[in-house]
């Protein structure tokens, strides 16, 4: 998992939160867990793409956006390289 600070490079968002799952189950626990706990802080999502038999998913919060990815599309989208002037707030191996 990574949380980046991007509010330097990009207008549309304070953060990126990027995180990866190992299979679809470990994906669609990860987007249902990080729902749950922002719905009890009255945070809700303003938008999702992709899906869990997609490989990725995307969730914006409006300040933070969650993509979370199967290894292989974590790896062919790279996001830490296309955003590698953001400030790593965490990383968690």
């Amino acid at each position: 998992m990574l949380l980046l600070d991007i509010r330097k490079v990009a207008s549309f968002a304070d953060y990126f939160v990027i995180a990866t799952a190992i299979n679809n189950r470990q994906m669609r626990a990860l987007v249902e867990l990080v729902n749950t706990e922002l719905r009890e802080e009255d945070i809700k999502p303003s938008h999702r793409e992709g899906g869990v038999d997609s490989g990725w998913v995307l969730v914006d919060y409006g300040a933070i956006i969650l993509h979370i990815f199967s290894p292989e599309l974590r790896d062919y989208y790279d996001l830490e390289e296309l955003w590698q002037d953001a400030t790593e707030v965490v990383r968690i191996q």
